[in-house]
């Protein structure tokens, strides 16, 4: 895993020795592809705004742990806009074309659509989302799509009003969800992807209602593993929901096909109905791990790197900005901790005959998903 930025500077410039053999731009930045130890490109930056969120999802933040006097971080722990900005230009002019806002609930944040504007005029970027439970997304859609985000994802675990409220934590009601999904429609940010985590006896004899209320549309409904991502959610592998036999029950009522993936690196398998009904996906970590094509970084809201949604360290960011690193050590630290990643937990998770998840893993609520 990764070591701390004690001496970034002197890490900074071994690594600028070693890496970059290409001339810098004006900025004393490099457009080089990054590649990892295992050739994995560096892809993808998902950047979490804030650790809050107005849920309580058990398999996230459970109310126990997470309750009315729990301590957040303060406003000074948090990345600042500007802070978020920077490191976002530095890793795009490393070869980063795709930006994703996360949480917690990244809405939380007041002024998000400003955010989304000054991260909408980099060039290179080709994608720009935002993850969101969908709540509070209503009123604010059509300002995002106007600032220049793209599209969204939405979270809907299922379309029982009573399942639906338990796996929120009590905290969710569905019908706003289905109103800020509509919303974000007709804002035009689409293709919307709904993220569906399916866990045994607790909502997986309702995947196939929610499957046929987004049949018909051009929304992707998304079938997630239930996934051992942090500390808190008790995962035991007979709560998992192999995708393979969720893909058996939907073939018994709706036949599919699978489709070839978008873009190099695409975490979810894809299928089509064929009958013409839409599309929907399979993101299979546990039982069919990606770790071989994973091109994403994470950016919590406390300003840590992370490798790996299942990392125990990450690699703090924030405290070299605020001792007056410059965009070229930024860049020189991000090309060394990138170039040595070897992060495969889920493959190596596969591999082991015992349930024995990595402790101490950073909690989801940190880093999105």
């Amino acid at each position: 895993m990764l070591t701390s930025n004690v001496g970034f500077r002197q890490n900074a410039a071994m690594a600028s020795d070693t890496q970059n053999s290409h001339p810098p731009d004006k900025n004393g930045l490099t457009a080089r592809r990054l590649l990892d130890s295992l050739h994995r490109p560096l892809h993808d930056l998902r950047i979490s705004l804030l650790d809050r969120c107005n849920f309580r999802c058990p398999y996230c933040m459970p109310e126990a742990k997470f309750h009315a006097d729990y301590q957040f971080l303060r406003r000074q722990q948090l990345l600042s806009h500007d802070e978020i900005v920077r490191i976002a230009s530095i890793a795009v002019s490393l070869g980063v074309s795709k930006l994703r806002l996360t949480g917690g609930e990244p809405l939380l944040d007041k002024n998000v659509e400003s955010l989304v504007a000054r991260l909408s005029k980099f060039a290179g970027v080709d994608d720009l989302a935002l993850t969101t439970n969908g709540v509070l997304l209503a009123p604010q859609a059509q300002a995002l799509a106007d600032a220049g985000l793209q599209r969204v994802t939405i979270s809907l675990d299922s379309l029982d009003p009573q399942i639906f409220r338990d796996m929120s934590g009590g905290r969710g009601e569905i019908d706003k969800v289905i109103q800020g999904l509509e919303a974000a429609e007709r804002a035009g940010l689409g293709p919307i992807k709904i993220n569906t985590v399916v866990q045994r006896g607790i909502n997986d004899h309702t995947v196939l209602e929610l499957l046929d209320y987004f049949r018909g549309t051009p929304h992707i409904v998304r079938l997630i593993e239930f996934m051992d991502v942090g500390n808190r959610n008790g995962w035991k592998m007979h709560h998992v929901v192999p995708s393979i036999e969720l893909l058996k029950m939907i073939q018994s009522r709706w036949p599919v096909e699978p489709l070839d993936e978008n873009y190099p690196g695409e975490v979810a398998r894809r299928y089509r109905y064929l009958d013409g009904e839409g599309e929907l996906g399979f993101i299979s970590s546990v039982t069919e791990p990606f770790c071989g094509a994973c091109s994403r970084a994470r950016l919590s809201a406390d300003g840590m790197l992370y490798t790996c949604l299942f990392a125990n360290r990450g690699i703090s960011l924030k405290e070299p900005i605020r001792a007056g690193a410059s965009d070229a050590e930024l860049a020189a630290l991000l090309r060394r901790v990138w170039g040595a990643r070897s992060d495969r937990y889920s493959e190596l998770r596969e591999q082991s005959s015992e349930e024995s998840p990595l402790q101490n893993k950073v909690e989801m609520y940190r880093v999105g998903g």
